[in-house]
């Protein structure tokens, strides 16, 4: 089993987006928040990123990804 990859199918919000084949939610809180991530995201009027349309974190091809963005923050 990797390290790189945790599903939690008993979660009340799983799966919290659709059509990902193999849904991670190692990364639920999306550590990528507070920086200029990359991923599909809006910024409302009050200025709040708002993530619900981003399934960069639930990917499980995209733990790399979001490891080498926090080693460069």
């Amino acid at each position: 089993m990797s390290c790189k990859f945790f599903q939690n199918d008993k979660c009340e919000y799983f799966p919290c987006h659709k059509n990902i084949e193999k849904f991670n939610c190692l990364f639920c809180f999306c550590p990528l928040y507070p920086l200029d991530c990359g991923g599909n995201y809006k910024l409302t009027a009050d200025g709040i990123k708002d993530c619900s349309d981003c399934t960069i974190p639930h990917k499980a091809e995209n733990y790399d990804y979001i490891i080498e963005k926090l080693k460069h923050k």
